[in-house]
């Protein structure tokens, strides 16, 4: 991965991670590694842990970054799910999936953030 694109994605989940507090989130964890896979986000919204996913982008010529979540990335995150579900067992997993689009990489204001609660089932 390019320093560009890891720039660029972290970015954008410090960019969420500060939405989601605003919306009365309390992160429990970032880059969460599993053998297969890893969780950019844990997250708990009231009752729920949350499994974030963040999709970073700086323009939109090549897609919105909600539709970067394809049938494969829902399987992993599914999987990843189940694996979360380990660590807390008595609790409720939900998926989000978080788009978060800059304007301009050095002029973050103008970002917009698309947030869609329960984005993949699990």
């Amino acid at each position: 991965m390019s320093s560009f694109r890891k720039q660029l994605g972290q970015s954008g989940e410090e960019l969420a991670m500060q939405f989601l507090k605003s919306k009365g989130f309390k992160i429990l964890d970032q880059n969460l590694r599993f053998k297969f896979g890893e969780i950019d986000i844990v997250a708990e919204d009231k009752e729920d842990i949350v499994l974030v996913e963040v999709k970073t982008k700086s323009g939109v010529e090549f897609g919105q970054p909600l539709e970067e979540v394809d049938y494969f990335k829902k399987r992993k995150l599914q999987r990843l799910a189940q694996a979360l579900s380990q660590k807390y067992p008595d609790r409720n997993i939900r998926i989000d999936v978080v788009g978060v689009k800059l304007g301009a990489v050095s002029c973050y204001p103008d970002a917009s953030i698309e947030h869609i609660k329960g984005a993949v089932e699990f």
